[in-house]
C-alpha cells in the first residue's frame, strides 16, 4: 500500500470545522497514514495565532508580568475544539501543567511548542490514530542543529510500530530532554522529516491556497498557479521571499527523491502543486518570481580591485564574524558591492565599517539602504535572451531604476535589485510582461 504523509497547516485547523474538514481529507484516501499538524492559525483576519499568543504569554511571564488573560484565551480556544469535537481526548490537565509551567519560568521553545502538541492529541483522537511526541522522535544537537543520524533512527524504529499516527510539528527534544523547535514554519520541516523516515510515496503540504503561486497575490491579482516545479527553482523563490512553504522543508525529501504536493484544505479535489526533482522541460520555462525589501547596499571603491588577491576573503570574513550574511556580491573591475541583511548590519553597523575600512584600505565605502532584491525563477532563464529582456524592458518602461543585476551560477535565477519604495510596481510590471499574454 502507498504512503503519504499529510501536514496541515494552522489555517487548516484554526478551529473545530477545520479539524472536521482534515479528518475527512485524511479518511479519504488510506494511504495518508502519519499526518503532521501545525498550531491552530487565525479563524479571520483580526485573529490571532495560538503560537503568537503563546510566545507573548512567555515574555510576559518572563517580565513577570500578567498572562493569565491571554492564557486563558488560548485555553477558551482549546476547549471549544475539543467540545465540539466530541473526542475522548481532555486538554485540560495539559492547559493546567502549561500554565504552571508558564509561572515557573519554563523556556520560550517549551511555550511556543504547546500548540502543535495539543493540535496533534485533539488530531489523533478525532482520526483514532496513534499518537507520537515529537519530543520523543525528533532530535536536535547541543547546539540546536536537527541530528539526522538519530532522529531517522528513531523515527523509523518508531513508525514501523504505529500503522497509522499522528506527530506534531515544529519541535524535537535537546540532547538534555528539554524543547527545542525549529523556525516559524517549521512543520513544514518536520512533515518532510517524517515523510522521508516513513520512505513515503509522496508528502502532501495542505494549506489554504490550491498551490505555489507565480507571484504574491498580496501585489499581484489573482497570479496563475505553478503546477510542477522543481526542489531547487522551490529553494530559489522561497529564498526570494515566496512564504507557502518553509524552504529548508524541501531538504530531507529532495534528498532521497520524494515528491512534494501542495494542496488547498478548502479544495482537496485541486491538483495542487507538485514539486519534483526534474519537470522534464515540462511547463513553462520562467516558473515565478518573488521579492522581498530589507537589505543594503556596501559600495566598496579601489583601483583595480578585481586583481587583489584574498580581497573578497577577508570581506566575507569580517562580515562572517558580525553575523553578517553575503546575499549577493556583483563586482567590476574597480568596484564591489556586497549585498546584506539590513537588519543584520545594523546590530554591528558602525563596527562593520570601521573593520572594512581598516582592513581593506578601500578608496571609499558606501552605504545604500531601502533595497528590494526580485528574483526570477525558471529552468535555463540564465541564457535565455528573451527572459532577460522581458525584465529589463518591464522595468524601464515603468521607470524603475536598477541597482544590481545578478545571475545565479545554476542558472534557474535572474536578481536585480531595485528601490524598495518600488518592490510592488516592479514585481507587477515583470509579471504582467512575462505572464500577462499566457493563459493561466
Amino acid at each position: 500500500m502507498q504512503i503519504k504523509t499529510a501536514k496541515f497547516g494552522g489555517s487548516s485547523l484554526a478551529d473545530a470545522e477545520g479539524f472536521l474538514r482534515v479528518a475527512a481529507i485524511v479518511r479519504a484516501d488510506p494511504a495518508r497514514r502519519y499526518i503532521i499538524p501545525s498550531a491552530p492559525g487565525k479563524r479571520s483576519p483580526g485573529d490571532r495565532k495560538i503560537t503568537d499568543m503563546l510566545y507573548d504569554c512567555s515574555e510576559r511571564a518572563e517580565k513577570k508580568e500578567d498572562f493569565k488573560s491571554l492564557f486563558k484565551s488560548i485555553e477558551e480556544r482549546f476547549l471549544s475544539i475539543a467540545e465540539r469535537l466530541g473526542t475522548g481526548y481532555d486538554p485540560c490537565p495539559e492547559l493546567r501543567l502549561i500554565k504552571e509551567k508558564l509561572t515557573c519560568g519554563c523556556e520560550r521553545d517549551f511555550a511556543a511548542s504547546r500548540g502543535e502538541y495539543l493540535c496533534g492529541r485533539l488530531l489523533a483522537d478525532l482520526l483514532c490514530f496513534d499518537f507520537i511526541d515529537a519530543s520523543d522522535v525528533i532530535f536536535f544537537t547541543e547546539d540546536g542543529r536537527l541530528d539526522g543520524a538519530k532522529t531517522y533512527a528513531s523515527l523509523r524504529a518508531s513508525l514501523s510500530l504505529h500503522k497509522r499516527a499522528v506527530i506534531p510539528g515544529f519541535y524535537g527534544s535537546l540532547p538534555d530532554g528539554r524543547i527545542k523547535t525549529f523556525t516559524r514554519g517549521g512543520s513544514d520541516i518536520t512533515g518532510a522529516i517524517v515523510a522521508r523516515a516513513a520512505n513515503a510515496d509522496l508528502y502532501e503540504n495542505f494549506t489554504d491556497v490550491c498551490g505555489l503561486l507565480a507571484a504574491d497575490p498580496g501585489i499581484v491579482d489573482s497570479p496563475r498557479v505553478i503546477r510542477k516545479i522543481t526542489y531547487r527553482e522551490l529553494r530559489e523563490l522561497s529564498c526570494a521571499g515566496a512564504k507557502v512553504l518553509h524552504g529548508e522543508a524541501i531538504l530531507p525529501v529532495s534528498a532521497v527523491g520524494i515528491p512534494v504536493n501542495i494542496k488547498n484544505t478548502y479544495k482537496p479535489e485541486d491538483p495542487g502543486t507538485f514539486i519534483v526533482s526534474d519537470t522534464d522541460g515540462e511547463g513553462e520555462r520562467v516558473i515565478g518570481l518573488a521579492g522581498e525589501s530589507g537589505y543594503t547596499l556596501i559600495r566598496l571603491g579601489a583601483e583595480n580591485i578585481s586583481a587583489r588577491h584574498g580581497f573578497c576573503a577577508r570581506l566575507f570574513s569580517i562580515l562572517e564574524g558580525f553575523g553578517v550574511r553575503i546575499g549577493h556580491l556583483p563586482s567590476g573591475v574597480d568596484g564591489i558591492c556586497a549585498v546584506v541583511p539590513t537588519e543584520a548590519l545594523d546590530a554591528n553597523r558602525e563596527n562593520v565599517i570601521k573593520e572594512i575600512k581598516e582592513s581593506l584600505s578601500p578608496d571609499s565605502v558606501e552605504l545604500r539602504d531601502g533595497v528590494a532584491l526580485i528574483s526570477v525563477v525558471g529552468r535555463g532563464i540564465g541564457e535565455s535572451p528573451k527572459t532577460g529582456a522581458e525584465i529589463f524592458s518591464a522595468l524601464s518602461e515603468a521607470k524603475i531604476g536598477v541597482l544590481l543585476i545578478d545571475r545565479g551560477a545554476d542558472d534557474i535565477s535572474i536578481t536585480v535589485g531595485t528601490d524598495s519604495r518600488d518592490l510592488p510596481e516592479a514585481i507587477r510590471a515583470i509579471y504582467r510582461r512575462i505572464f500577462g499574454r499566457r493563459k493561466p
